[in-house]
């Protein structure tokens, strides 16, 4: 992978600000400011003699607005990354800039830790992309932000279920009705008695529900017989 810094430009309007991000960009890990440009013209004219890695784009510029800019440079530089910093907040401009692919959108006044929390984003993204060959879905995600599926049992009764074989809906759901009101361990013909059914079943679907990580079972030894195990919800 390579160690070569990211480079950056910066298209600002307010020139105090753009010294701002200079100075904390620049402090940043990994990364290198390399120009700064104060219109979309400046920007265009810079792009046409050299490419950054990254453009940090204002929408609110003299000459241009900055997602005409961004559709712009996506003609003919569809591998150049963009931030969005600007104080634009309604839902159209950030629509825009999503559908032209903004990797992130950073609303001003900015907070300094977003800001390097964003550019860290960026480059974890980057050299990501740079190792892998193909993807899985958990990359995906990592990629576009998504949030991970919480574990969370009740969450998981409202979600469609692939049941194995032995294992019904209707009964599975009556099962985890009467586990909730359970407070104690219990074993599989206890369990039994109280849903009503053979201790088999019973034992069936604790197990079950073991497997998928909704209940705990233990194993109990005593000097006589075969060892008990006695479940226990989560």
């Amino acid at each position: 992978m390579s160690k070569s810094l990211i480079k950056v430009m910066i298209v600002e309007d307010d020139e105090t600000a753009a010294k701002i991000y200079e100075k904390f960009t620049d402090k940043a890990e990994g990364f290198q400011v390399v120009a700064i440009a104060n219109t979309g013209k400046q920007a265009l004219d810079m792009l046409n003699v050299f490419t950054p890695d990254l453009i940090l784009l204002d929408v609110f510029l003299p000459d241009m607005n900055g997602i005409d800019l961004l559709w712009e440079i996506r003609k003919n530089m569809r591998s150049l990354d963009i931030i969005m910093i600007t104080a634009a907040n309604d839902v159209g401009t950030v629509s825009e800039a999503i559908r032209g692919g903004a990797f992130s959108y950073i609303l001003k006044p900015i907070m300094i830790n977003k800001f390097f929390e964003v550019l860290e984003q960026f480059k974890e993204t980057r050299e990501k992309l740079v190792k892998l060959t193909i993807v899985e879905q958990e990359d995906v995600n990592d990629f576009f932000m998504l949030k991970k599926p919480r574990e969370d049992p009740l969450i998981r009764e409202e979600l469609p279920e692939i049941l194995p074989k032995g294992i019904d809906k209707h009964t599975l759901k009556k099962v985890r009705q009467q586990i909730k009101d359970i407070n104690e361990n219990i074993n599989a013909e206890e369990f039994s008695k109280i849903i009503g059914a053979s201790h088999s079943t019973g034992r069936r679907y604790l197990e079950y529900l073991v497997s998928i990580n909704e209940m705990e079972v233990e194993v109990i030894y005593g000097t006589i017989g075969r060892p008990e195990r006695k479940y226990r919800k989560k």
